[in-house]
C-alpha cells in the first residue's frame, strides 16, 4: 500500500517551504501526502509579509477528515500556528486511531529569511508535541530555544541535531536517542547556494515518508539527507532571496530499496565523435574525462548515459541498476544463488559497486551512488 503521510503545517504562498515543500517531497519519494493547514502565509524568497492562523477547530477537522477515511502511517508537524493549536494537535495525536502513526516534529520557529513564525507561548506548547514525537528535527537555533539536547531527549523522542546553521565548510548532522546516545553521524561538504528555503520542511517530510514506508529511523534519515542534498543541487534559482529547492528534480536517483534502471555505459572507439553525437541527440554532458576516454550525459528525466573508450567490444554495454540498500540487496541475491564477479566495494569515483553477468554474458553493475551520479564534485 502507498505510504500515507499527514502533514500538519503552514502554507507558503511562494511554494518554497511549508505544505508546498512537504507535498512535493512526499510525492517524489512515493508517498501520498495529506494536509492539515495550520496557517496561511504571504511570503516569497525575500521574507514573510503576513501570517493568518487557522483556528484550532478547523485544523482538527482537517485531521479527522483524512484519518476517518484514508488513514495515516506517519505525521509530519511543521509550523503549528498557535499555542492552542499545538495543544489541540498533541491531544488528538494520543487517540487510538492515530496511536500507530510515527510523528516527525520539525519545531519551526524562524523562516529561512529570518521571519519569526512561533511566539514564546507556542514554543512552550511544543513540549506536548515532543512527548508524542518519534523524532524531533530542530536546527541549532531551535534546539537552543528548546533547552538543548538533554531537554529534548527528556521527552523520550529521538533527536536529529541538524548542522546546517553551523559554521564551516562541513555540515554535521547527529542522530541521538534518549536511551542510547548518539547512534549515527553524517558529515558532508556544505553546498554553496542561496536556494535553501524549505530545507527543514523537506528533510522532516522525507523522514516521515521513510517511516511511513516501514524504514527504521536511521536509514530513513540517511535517505532524507540524500534527498535534501540533491534537491539543493537541483534548485531552479527562482526569486531574489532564499530561493526554493528543486524537489521535482530528484528522480531516478536510486533512493528506494528496489533497483532503479538509471545508468548505461556504452563502449566507444572515438571519444570526440561519440561526445559530439550524444550532444547532438539532445543529452547534456555532465562529466568530461577525455584523458580517460570517459564522458557522462544526463537526459531530461534524470537518467544518465556514459561512453567509455576501450571498455569492452563495440556494440556491448554495461547496464547499471541502483539501490538505496545495495549491500542488503546483493546479500539477498547471493543467498539465492546469484554469482557475483565483484561483491560490493567502494570505488575511487565515489560509487559503491557490485558486478555480475547475466546468462547471455551481458555485463551488469549493481551500485549505490547518491549525489555522485548526477552531481559528482567534477561535474561540468
Amino acid at each position: 500500500m502507498t505510504a500515507r503521510v499527514l502533514i500538519i503545517a503552514g502554507s507558503d504562498s511562494g511554494g518554497g517551504a511549508g505544505i508546498q515543500a512537504d507535498i512535493k517531497t512526499v510525492t517524489m519519494l512515493g508517498g501520498h501526502a495529506m494536509t492539515a493547514i495550520t496557517a496561511i502565509t504571504a511570503q516569497n524568497t525575500m521574507g514573510v509579509r503576513g501570517v493568518h492562523a487557522v483556528p484550532a477547530e478547523m485544523v482538527l477537522m482537517q485531521i479527522d477528515s483524512v484519518v476517518a477515511d484514508i488513514g495515516i502511517d506517519a505525521v509530519k508537524i511543521g509550523m503549528i500556528g498557535s499555542a492552542a493549536t499545538a495543544a489541540a494537535v498533541a491531544e488528538r495525536l494520543r487517540r487510538p486511531d492515530m496511536a500507530g502513526a510515527a510523528v516527525v516534529f520539525d519545531p519551526v520557529m524562524v523562516a529561512t529569511s529570518g521571519s519569526v513564525l512561533a511566539d514564546a507561548d507556542t514554543i512552550r506548547a511544543f513540549e506536548a508535541l515532543l512527548d508524542r514525537a518519534a523524532v524531533a528535527t530542530p536546527n541549532l537555533g531551535e534546539l537552543a530555544a528548546l533547552g538543548g539536547e538533554a531537554a529534548v531527549l527528556a521527552h523520550g523522542c529521538a533527536l536529529l541535531a541538524k548542522g546546517g546553521h553551523g559554521e564551516g565548510d562541513t555540515v554535521v548532522d547527529r542522530l541521538i536517542e534518549a536511551d542510547a546516545g548518539e547512534v549515527a553521524r553524517w558529515e558532508a561538504p556544505r553546498i554553496a547556494t542561496m536556494n535553501t528555503h524549505g530545507t527543514g520542511c523537506t528533510l522532516a517530510s522525507a523522514i516521515a515518508t521513510g517511516l511511513a514506508q516501514g524504514m527504521p529511523l536511521e536509514p530513513a534519515v540517511a535517505r532524507a539527507r540524500d534527498f535534501v542534498r540533491l534537491a539543493l543541487m537541483d534548485a531552479p534559482g527562482l526569486g531574489e532571496g532564499h530561493g526554493p529547492m528543486g524537489q521535482q528534480g530528484v528522480r531516478n536517483d536510486g533512493l528506494f530499496t528496489g533497483p532503479a534502471l538509471n545508468q548505461i555505459t556504452l563502449p566507444a572507439t572515438d571519444y570526440a565523435a561519440s561526445v559530439a553525437f550524444y550532444k547532438q541527440m539532445g543529452l547534456t554532458q555532465i562529466v568530461d574525462s577525455s584523458a580517460n576516454g570517459y564522458a557522462r550525459f544526463e537526459a531530461a528525466n534524470g537518467v544518465t548515459l556514459s561512453i567509455h573508450v576501450g571498455d569492452g567490444d563495440a556494440g556491448g554495454t554495461t547496464t547499471y541498476l541502483e539501490s538505496g540498500a545495495l549491500d542488503a540487496w546483493v546479500a539477498y541475491l547471493a543467498r539465492r544463488g546469484v554469482r557475483f564477479d565483484q561483491m560490493p566495494r567502494d570505488e575511487e569515483w565515489g560509487w559503491r559497486e557490485a558486478r555480475l553477468t547475466d546468462p547471455a554474458g551481458n555485463r551488469l553493475c549493481l551500485y549505490q551512488a547518491g549525489e555522485y551520479r548526477r552531481h559528482p564534485p567534477w561535474r561540468i
